[in-house]
């Protein structure tokens, strides 16, 4: 059956324009001027709502199989699916077993079946001693690697050094995948906490969680990964930068043809360390949230292009691992969950900055959507309006204004630091492959998401 969706605002690559998208088997098999509507198509019209790619977020933290008690497929895609994400890339850690091998990759699959409500996808991982399940994993279909250069907080995922990442590196070269890592490593957090402990500072407060985690930690990371990236020709992605002062690095590096990506998330963009309240632990995160000026840095770097995309980094867990009893920044669990609030969130930052124009449509598309789904090698089919390309839509109204509460919130734990925000932009209806999954706060028919695997 053949569908037309038309909007006067619909964003495709060309710009934002009023067209219609025609639509048969899950595909877009055309795309006309507004009033080109084929007589035996089924017509749905959004009016002035703006028509965006579904978003693709490729930084998730699903957690099932193993701790699905965190969050678990079919809680994160609902999640996904009524804030326009129809594609999620999972990590391979936090899940039991985490994916640093084929058999985990298939125990992945098996608890995926039947619970998703926009389509997934898997990172496989590199860890200490798994150089051998690289190609394996390659072959069965990952999109790319992550590895951590500092503890992950989980003793199942091993982090790496270097002599680990040129192992990987030399199973990855000529491939066209990309590693995935975050770019912290030990040294300057072991040093700053050794001089907390002398200071006998208060772990209560955040300025001695952010004191913990210095900027170095980043920069230092970054500059390795820099360096191996350029020897071997092998795409690098930084995930989740924080620290503003590492811009200059990846600028340069950018210039010298090195590589190299560099993602940010939504809560680096909104939230500032001077506004967090002592014990607020569901702030936490690993890189830490920094200054106000920093997030303006990061705001004018993912402007320019230099940061390419924005992600969630949704890394849930269970309430009691926050702490909340006695704030402790030290002890509490390290993830904040945000899913299915990245566009208004974002949207709501760009309006505040002047940048909530046709042109910012633009932008909000490439970073949400088109960049992600680069990464993850998947842009035949997703992260674009255009013929050939799974019907993924989100439809969004950029003058919608609302307060985020946990009736909102559709992710397993409704601990999130979002809550009482005042955003502008809401998504008002989510189509996966030509079929409405999510509208105006109900799910419609049953969970069809499927993996997306590579080739």
């Amino acid at each position: 059956m053949t569908h037309a969706f038309r909007s006067t605002r619909v964003v495709l690559p060309s710009g934002v324009a009023p067209a219609t998208l025609i639509v048969d088997r899950e595909r877009i098999t055309a795309i006309g001027e507004w009033s080109d509507v084929p007589s035996a198509a089924i017509l749905r019209d959004f009016g002035d709502l703006v028509v965006l790619p579904g978003l693709v977020d490729s930084h998730v933290h699903i957690n099932e199989p193993g701790r699905t008690e965190w969050e678990g497929f079919e809680t994160a895609t609902r999640a996904a699916a009524a804030g326009g994400v129809t594609t999620l890339v999972d990590m391979p850690l936090n899940c039991v077993p985490e994916v640093t091998s084929v058999a985990a990759l298939e125990a992945k699959r098996a608890a995926a079946d039947g619970k998703a409500w926009v389509d997934w996808a898997a990172w496989g991982g590199v860890v200490r001693g798994n150089a051998g399940d690289i190609r394996p994993m390659i072959d069965a279909g990952v999109p790319g690697f992550k590895c951590f250069l500092i503890h992950s907080g989980i003793d199942g995922f091993l982090w790496v050094d270097e002599a680990d990442l040129r192992l990987a590196l030399q199973r990855l070269q000529g491939k066209g995948l990309p590693l995935l890592a975050h770019a912290e490593v030990p040294g300057p957090v072991q040093a700053a906490t050794e001089a907390i402990g002398r200071a006998g500072s208060d772990w209560r407060r955040y300025s001695t969680y952010l004191a913990s985690r210095p900027d170095e930690t980043e920069i230092e990371a970054i500059e390795l990964l820099i360096r191996l990236a350029e020897e071997f020709q092998t795409p690098v992605h930084i995930v989740h930068l924080s620290s503003a002062r590492a811009l200059p690095l990846l600028a340069d590096a950018r210039m010298r043809g090195v590589p190299i990506t560099v993602e940010t998330c939504t809560h680096y963009l909104w939230f500032a360390a001077e506004d967090i309240p002592d014990g607020a632990t569901e702030y936490k995160c690993a890189p830490p949230l920094r200054t106000a000026a920093n997030r303006e840095q990061l705001w004018s770097a993912l402007t320019d292009g230099l940061i390419e995309m924005v992600v969630t980094d949704h890394s849930p867990c269970i309430p009691t691992m926050k702490r909340l009893e006695d704030g402790r920044w030290d002890q509490a669990w390290g993830g904040i969950a945000s899913l299915g609030l990245t566009l208004p969130v974002l949207w709501t930052g760009m309006s505040r900055r002047g940048l909530d124009d046709d042109s910012g449509l633009e932008r909000t598309a490439e970073w949400l959507s088109v960049a992600p789904a680069r990464l993850a090698g998947m842009s035949a089919e997703k992260g674009g309006l255009r013929v050939g390309a799974d019907a993924d839509l989100a439809v969004f109204d950029p003058k919608a204004e609302w307060t985020v509460s946990t009736e909102d919130l559709y992710f397993r734990h409704k601990l999130c630091p979002y809550i009482g925000a005042n955003l502008r932009g809401r998504v008002m209806e989510t189509w996966l492959r030509g079929e409405r999954v999510y509208t105006g706060g109900d799910f419609e028919g049953y969970p069809r998401g499927r993996e997306w695997v590579r080739g």
